[in-house]
C-alpha cells in the first residue's frame, strides 16, 4: 500500500517552515509537495519516517500517513458538538436553565468515556425540564459559534460530488439550523421533547447513541451505493470512536484524551479545512460558500 505523509498547521500560522523542510531533507523525504505553503505539505513516506514522527512532535505540526489509495471521500460523516461547532449545546442550554455545572459534569464524564451515553443524557436533559423553548432560539443566535474551515470543507467536498451528513447525539433543535447553515445534506440528532412551549425534561426514544452513528454512516453509504471506507468521518468525543474507526479516513479533531489514543488520525492544530488537505486537495482547490 502506497501512504502520504501529511503535514498540517493552523491557518496563517506559517509553522512549516524553513527548518521542517530542511529535516524532511536530512531524514530523505526530499522536498514536499504544498498543500498551502506554511500550512499544508504532503510527502510520500520514507524510511526514516519513524524518526521524523519523533522529532515533529516539538512543533506545533500535525503530522499524519494515510493511504494514498482511495484518497477523495465521496461522504462526509461529521459530529456537531465541538466539532463543528465550538460548543456543547447541552452545555448552553444548562447553563440558561441554572443547572450548569451539574450538567457540564455528567458531560465531561460522558465524553471521556465513564459514562455510558445513552444514561448520560437521559441524566442531562432531565434537569432541562421547564426550560422555555424560545431559549433555544436565543442559545442558536448569541451562543453559538461555528468551528473555522467547516463550511469550507463541507462546500469543497458537495463541489466535488461528495454527500455530506450532520450526525450528533445532539438535539434536532441545533441540528437543523446548524446543519442547513453548513450545507449539510442531511441532519440526524436526537429530539427534545416538548410540552406546552417548553423543554419537558425528556428525549425521544430511540436515542442517537454510538452505535447509531455507525449505523448511520453505513446506511447513508449503502444508499449512495459505496462503501464506508469511501467515508471520512470527523469527531471528538467517546461517542464518535465506533464511527472513526468504520469510516475509510476518521478524523479526532481537537479530540478529548480517550479518543486521541484510540484513533489513527488526529488533528490538534489545524482546523476543519484539515480533512481536506488529508484527501489531497491544494488550497486553490477549496470552495467557500458565499
Amino acid at each position: 500500500m502506497v501512504s502520504v505523509l501529511v503535514l498540517l498547521a493552523a491557518p496563517g500560522s506559517g509553522a512549516i517552515g524553513s527548518d521542517i523542510v530542511a529535516l524532511l531533507d536530512e531524514m530523505g523525504a526530499g522536498a514536499p509537495h504544498w498543500l498551502a505553503p506554511g500550512e499544508a505539505a504532503e510527502v510520500p513516506t520514507f524510511p526514516r519516517l519513524s524518526e521524523f514522527l519523533i522529532d515533529i512532535r516539538k512543533h506545533p505540526i500535525d503530522a499524519v500517513v494515510v493511504s494514498a489509495n482511495n484518497r477523495r471521500k465521496r461522504l462526509l460523516v461529521a459530529d456537531m458538538d465541538s466539532t463543528m461547532i465550538d460548543q456543547e449545546c447541552i452545555d448552553e442550554l444548562a447553563a440558561a436553565a441554572g443547572v450548569g455545572e451539574s450538567v457540564t459534569q455528567i458531560t465531561a464524564r460522558a465524553m471521556a468515556g465513564e459514562l455510558d451515553f445513552e444514561e448520560a443524557l437521559t441524566q442531562r436533559v432531565r434537569l432541562l425540564r421547564g426550560l422555555d423553548l424560545t431559549i433555544l432560539d436565543r442559545i442558536l443566535k448569541e451562543r453559538i459559534s461555528l468551528t473555522p474551515g467547516g463550511a469550507t470543507l463541507v462546500a469543497t467536498m458537495k463541489a466535488h460530488g461528495a454527500f455530506a451528513a450532520l450526525v450528533s447525539g445532539g438535539f434536532t433543535q441545533f441540528t437543523e439550523a446548524i446543519g442547513r447553515r453548513l450545507g449539510f445534506d442531511e441532519r440526524r440528532a436526537n429530539r427534545l421533547i416538548v410540552e406546552g412551549g417548553k423543554l419537558a425534561g425528556e428525549v425521544a426514544r430511540p436515542i442517537l447513541g454510538q452505535e447509531a452513528k455507525v449505523e448511520a454512516l453505513r446506511e447513508i453509504a449503502a444508499r449512495l451505493g459505496i462503501e464506508p471506507a469511501d467515508a471520512i468521518a470527523v469527531g471528538d468525543g467517546a461517542n464518535d470512536l465506533a464511527m472513526l474507526a468504520e469510516a475509510g479516513m476518521g478524523v479526532a479533531l481537537h479530540a478529548k484524551p480517550l479518543v486521541q489514543e484510540n484513533s489513527l488520525i488526529r488533528v490538534n492544530h489545524g482546523d476543519l479545512t484539515a480533512l481536506l488537505y488529508l484527501q489531497g486537495y491544494s488550497r486553490a482547490q477549496f470552495v467557500t460558500p458565499t
